[in-house]
């Protein structure tokens, strides 16, 4: 019932908003403000009676659409993979609402949110392989009008291109693999594919289908080009969604789909697939270093990170898949707070060259005492959360491959040199009052939503066991061929 409310509330706050004029920004904040809260409150709700020692898809919900000419069943339901990315994004749509409040394109901001919301609960949740492409295609709509329409720079419509077409041919081969699954099962429901064994040549030709489109979502190398560009023209919103939960479906697919369908062909492949995770490690940590654009420099940072988690995936070990779900959840905090900080900034002094900042410490300390917390996070200091998903990633390749621990932990290395350098060149030296003139530091409600982030980290980082519990058992179904 729970999965009922929270669509019926997302779809009946997307009516009302579309029907409000645009300049009643009251109703506009209290439809779009209550409805993301209380989807992130029935969201934890679902977590806290969440069983994590089940195996099969609690929560199911079945909607019938009985017509005369054809009749089909929506299914939905959550496991203890879906749940952790269904809460994560319920939480960083309502932080995303937070951060818009005050915009001038507040109807267009919220209703292009609320509609990512639905369509990522649904891709999170839905039990049927065809309803999974089509929502996963359908959110690039929504994403190609915040980047195009709703971005501050000349280039956004080509980065808006860059998304649509990268992620969109991608996918052309994934709905080929589809096709054939159902031409030879007769059904595109989950559970029936998974009862099913193919053989290993059509374990190999399906997933090279699914590869390109997950791999493109990720972004892996080479197939990460549109990224950068999506994130610097994209505007602060956009931006975290992107790094914080649209990046994850390549995760969530290889994990539900890859791994669970295609086992033999998952093992098949490694080897491809951990060359190419090498590369964009060290290749985009090594570019993150030369970037003076800050969104560039986290950027390239995200695409090192899940790079890394990709690697965790095909490392075929328990602790490398369960630090991957973890890594990719806090990924989502991390990068998201990374981004909300530059989005303040950007919105203050309109410029993100970091030739243009320096000495922020004298005039916004509470900004630089959080940036501090986050800029530790991303470089996986011990306390925060992306120390314990690194160390179970990490320990899970070491088990995998001593040579191949050794090169990742290069990009880690190197992530830890640009961290430092970019809060270094942003936060002191003197003051560059030529450039700029205003200097403010965070209001409360900017102050929140960068907080509740940082809890969050530090809390996974020093209570992981909360987690793992529940991760632990989700993935140990995964990794069965371990």
């Amino acid at each position: 019932m729970l999965l009922k409310f929270i669509f019926f509330f997302l779809i009946i706050s997307l009516i009302f908003i579309f029907f409000t004029p645009q300049n009643n920004l009251f109703f506009l904040r209290l439809i779009s403000f209550s409805s993301s809260s209380i989807v992130l409150i029935l969201s934890i709700l679902l977590f806290n009676t969440f069983d994590f020692n089940l195996f099969y898809f609690q929560n199911v919900l079945i909607l019938n659409f009985e017509l005369n000419v054809y009749n089909y069943n929506f299914i939905f339901g959550l496991d203890g993979i879906s749940i952790f990315f269904f809460v994560l994004t319920s939480l960083l749509i309502f932080l995303c609402i937070l951060f818009s409040w005050n915009s001038i394109f507040l109807k267009e901001y919220v209703l292009n949110l609320l509609l990512i919301e639905l369509l990522l609960l649904i891709v999170f949740s839905v039990l049927d392989l065809f309803l999974f492409y089509v929502f996963f295609e359908i959110i690039l709509i929504p994403m190609f009008i915040l980047i195009g329409f709703l971005g501050s720079r000349a280039r956004k419509i080509r980065a808006a291109y860059l998304i649509f077409f990268y992620t969109l041919f991608g996918s052309v081969l994934m709905l080929s693999g589809m096709l054939y699954i159902y031409n030879k099962l007769g059904t595109l429901n989950f559970e029936y594919i998974y009862a099913h064994s193919f053989t290993f040549q059509e374990q190999q030709w399906l997933f090279l289908a699914f590869f390109l489109s997950f791999a493109s979502k990720i972004p892996m190398f080479p197939l990460h080009i549109w990224l950068p560009e999506a994130h610097v023209e994209a505007p602060t919103v956009g931006s975290v969604l992107l790094a914080g939960i649209l990046l994850k479906l390549g995760v969530y697919g290889f994990l539900r789909f890859s791994l669970t369908m295609f086992p033999d062909a998952s093992l098949y492949f490694s080897p491809l697939i951990c060359l190419l995770s090498l590369v964009g490690i060290v290749y985009t940590s090594f570019t993150a270093l030369r970037q003076t654009d800050i969104k560039r420099i986290i950027a390239y940072s995200s695409i090192a990170h899940m790079n890394l988690v990709t690697l965790g995936i095909f490392s075929f070990t328990i602790n490398g898949v369960e630090g991957s779900l973890l890594q990719s959840i806090s990924h989502g905090f991390v990068s998201g707070g990374l981004f909300f900080m530059v989005g303040i900034l950007y919105d203050r002094y309109h410029s993100r060259l970091l030739y243009y900042y320096s000495g922020l410490v004298h005039v916004m300390p509470i900004y630089s005492t959080l940036l501090l917390i986050l800029i530790l996070s991303n470089m996986a200091l011990p306390g925060t959360s992306s120390f314990i998903g690194e160390f179970l990633l990490l320990s899970g390749i070491y088990k995998m491959s001593v040579l191949v621990c050794i090169i990742s932990t290069l990009g880690v290395l190197i992530c830890g040199a640009y961290s430092l350098w970019l809060y270094n060149r942003l936060i002191f030296g003197n003051l560059k009052i030529s450039y700029t003139l205003y200097f403010k530091d965070l209001n409360l409600r900017e102050f929140i939503i960068i907080f509740i982030l940082v809890f969050l980290i530090i809390f996974m980082g020093l209570y992981p066991s909360l987690y793992l519990k529940g991760i632990k058992i989700a993935t140990n179904g995964l990794s069965f061929f371990v």
